[in-house]
């Protein structure tokens, strides 16, 4: 028996619960929630806070943990996976309907949606979260911390810094670097390198704030 832990229990972290039973990669979920007081969420128990991830962890309560936190706290999805990662062991989950090159690289922490595309030589680095029907085309690099909307569509050779957000639709032509903590709006269609963070709209894409 195989048991996730999953930090925060709203419709993220239910949705990730969902793949990880549903898809056969744990046996049991759990959550901790500093923002609920039920025992449980949609039959699955709430062993506590965050305050009590390490504890559980040593009383054998779960084997590995992911984030179920979204992509409007990167920073926090971040500091928390830095608190933990010497101390409790992350999963990782990669939904059976996805294409995954043997070459490609999925760092730890990291949860790919359902038809999600990975092609050669790509890297996920950790604590990302890469939603349905998104594509990385070869030799691409995501960051760690980041989050991917549907649909995202990435060519060859392009480097996402970490703690980025990719809005729905977002496409992004070849041999590109946006630097860390950029936002994309919904359709943007970046082709040339973004170097200055914040929010990016439109084709092509234009700095917004």
């Amino acid at each position: 028996m195989k048991t996730l832990a999953i930090i925060g229990a709203g419709d993220l972290g239910q949705q990730i619960a969902h793949f990880a039973l549903s898809d056969k990669h744990y046996d049991s979920v759990v959550f901790f929630d500093d923002y609920t007081t039920q025992d449980q969420i949609k039959n699955i128990p709430v062993l506590g806070t965050i305050n009590n991830v390490v504890s559980a962890y040593n009383n054998n309560q779960f084997d590995e943990l992911i984030i179920g936190i979204g992509y409007k706290h990167l920073e926090v999805r971040k500091t928390i996976y830095d608190t933990f990662k010497d101390q409790v062991p992350f999963g990782k989950i990669i939904h059976s309907s996805c294409y995954v090159d043997q070459t490609a690289k999925i760092g730890q922490g990291c949860v790919i949606y359902p038809k999600v595309n990975l092609d050669a030589n790509t890297e996920v680095k950790e604590n990302c979260i890469l939603n349905i029907n998104c594509t990385i085309a070869h030799d691409s690099v995501i960051g760690s911390h980041s989050f991917l909307s549907p649909r995202v569509a990435i060519a060859g050779f392009v480097n996402v810094e970490e703690q980025c957000i990719l809005g729905i639709n977002a496409t992004i032509i070849d041999n590109i670097t946006i630097t860390s903590k950029t936002q994309l709006g919904a359709g943007t269609v970046v082709i040339k390198s973004i170097e200055k963070q914040g929010l990016y709209v439109g084709n092509p894409a234009k700095f917004i704030r």
